[in-house]
């Protein structure tokens, strides 16, 4: 049965699952509801099957009203938006999917993810799924986590590395939002450790991480929702971290250490000024439209590399396992040349459409509310052969003792 599905907010990532939809034969109808219609409408001029509308997302109402009839709802607003949206799935039998938990304003991410988790019962009631944290980071790596913890007879910690060393000699230190990266790095990272989760300070605990193929990187805490999630779904773990690593990582740090990046006014020759709202004010927004980022890369590239890599270790037969997971995927040049968009939004929309494609094309059986490592195996396996058809591929190095 053909079914229609609602994205709200078609910025970089709800675009990308829009367009791509637009090629997938179960799906009759894309409704495109952005509060800035003409930034919906611009999908509805070039995909025959999308339909603009203009909705304010902080009004349940209205997220009831022009979803009303579609059987997915993809949620691509910031998080603070996830439980009005989630309201709205429900009141209108729909399917969810989200591509984060956090970083929202009022509870740090233990208490937004498990905000989400408390509407499980409520789904699965209704005979719904709702899953959320469908991007590249959270996303893609759970999957891979879930793969190679499946091959262990027992499981002891997984960690997940990204390496992000894309540097043009024009000054734009984030791919992303900077308000957006600069709180997420001056936040307190949760780990997980022993059964418990754990607030360590900011950029905790560097460590020099021998990627292959790429060498030493300087990598260090980072507030993720992985360790959170996987401290509640992966049975026997005792340790999960999430590191962050790059030029942009270096900088923020160090606007930490000067106090930067901070919240509370100080006097400057008598005028109030917030630090982090100075910074961000005269940090550049990462370029968007295709003309900006080939005026970016027109000036050339300072550096460009990168690694994602998921280590999970354990046991098999007695014996010492490593199963070290890494994420291929265009770079930046590669991306605007063969898709006219960054990296950022080639690896993260393409793998949040993915877990779209999934709901589209029945591949879901669980019910309720969770994160992708829940997904059975043959969900997995689908996701990852799609993913490869796209130009996202896994690299799986073992490391075991043999006696």
């Amino acid at each position: 049965m053909k079914k229609t599905v609602i994205v709200m907010g078609t910025g970089a990532q709800g675009g990308t699952i829009a367009m791509r939809l637009n090629d997938e034969p179960n799906v009759e109808k894309i409704i495109c509801a952005d509060y800035d219609l003409d930034a919906a409408k611009r999908y509805e001029n070039i995909l025959d099957k999308a339909t603009a509308v203009k909705v304010d997302a902080r009004n349940l109402d209205e997220i009831v009203t022009v979803s009303k009839g579609a059987a997915l709802i993809v949620n691509g607003l910031p998080p603070d938006f996830n439980p009005a949206v989630m309201e709205a799935a429900l009141i209108n039998g729909m399917h969810y999917q989200d591509m984060a938990s956090g970083p929202v304003v009022d509870i740090d991410f233990i208490g937004a993810v498990k905000r989400q988790l408390a509407l499980d019962e409520k789904f699965k009631s209704a005979g719904l799924s709702a899953l959320i944290n469908t991007g590249s980071a959270p996303g893609l790596v759970n999957v891979i986590a879930r793969n190679a913890a499946d091959k262990l007879d027992n499981l002891e910690s997984i960690d997940i590395y990204i390496y992000d060393g894309i540097w043009t000699n024009a000054f734009i230190p984030f791919w992303w939002s900077p308000e957006t990266a600069f709180g997420d790095m001056a936040a307190e990272p949760i780990i997980f450790e022993n059964g418990e989760y754990k607030r360590v300070p900011p950029f905790n605990n560097p460590e020099m991480i021998d990627f292959k193929g790429l060498g030493a990187r300087r990598m260090v805490d980072h507030e993720h929702e992985e360790p959170v999630t996987f401290g509640l779904f992966f049975k026997g773990l005792k340790r999960a971290n999430f590191k962050y690593g790059g030029p942009a990582c270096n900088l923020a740090e160090s606007f930490y250490r000067m106090g930067l990046l901070g919240t509370e006014p100080v006097d400057v020759k008598g005028v109030k000024i917030v630090p982090l709202d100075l910074v961000c004010q005269l940090t550049p927004p990462a370029p968007s439209d295709p003309k900006t980022i080939k005026a970016v890369l027109s000036e050339g590239m300072a550096l460009e590399e990168g690694a994602a890599l998921v280590r999970v270790q354990g046991q098999n037969n007695g014996k010492p396992v490593c199963l070290d997971n890494y994420i291929n995927a265009p770079g930046l040049t590669e991306a605007f040349e063969q898709y006219g968009i960054t990296h950022e939004s080639f690896l993260t929309g393409q793998s949040a459409f993915l877990f779209t494609k999934l709901f589209v094309n029945d591949k879901i059986d669980v019910q309720g509310v969770f994160p992708p490592e829940v997904l059975d195996a043959s969900a997995r396996e689908y996701y990852l052969t799609q993913a490869a058809g796209l130009g996202i591929t896994v690299d799986e190095i073992v490391e075991t003792r043999l006696h």
